[in-house]
């Protein structure tokens, strides 16, 4: 397994771990591991969450009444050239 893969799914097991169903998919430039968020989650499992979370190189959360919360992660899989990258062909 790539370390791109192993890192993301080591993300994933130790969100798991912490009580959140979750699912990690790999795409082009990058690998995604997104959790769904009970919204019995006790404050100490969101510190917890927060520090595996702070190990991807992006993550957030989505919100909706409709759809409940969904944690997400990032993990690219090309390190950026520069610190602030924008895209293709938008780097500082």
């Amino acid at each position: 397994m790539p370390a791109l893969e192993a890192r993301a799914e080591d993300l994933a097991a130790r969100l798991s771990a912490l009580g959140l169903t979750t699912r990690v998919e790999l795409h082009a430039t990058y690998v995604s591991i997104e959790a769904e968020v009970p919204d019995a989650l006790p404050a100490d499992s969101w510190r917890e969450v927060l520090e595996v979370v702070a190990e991807a190189d992006r993550f957030g959360l989505l919100a909706s009444s409709l759809t409940g919360r969904t944690l997400w992660a990032a993990i690219r899989n090309v390190v950026p050239a520069t610190g602030d990258v924008r895209g293709p062909g938008h780097q500082r």
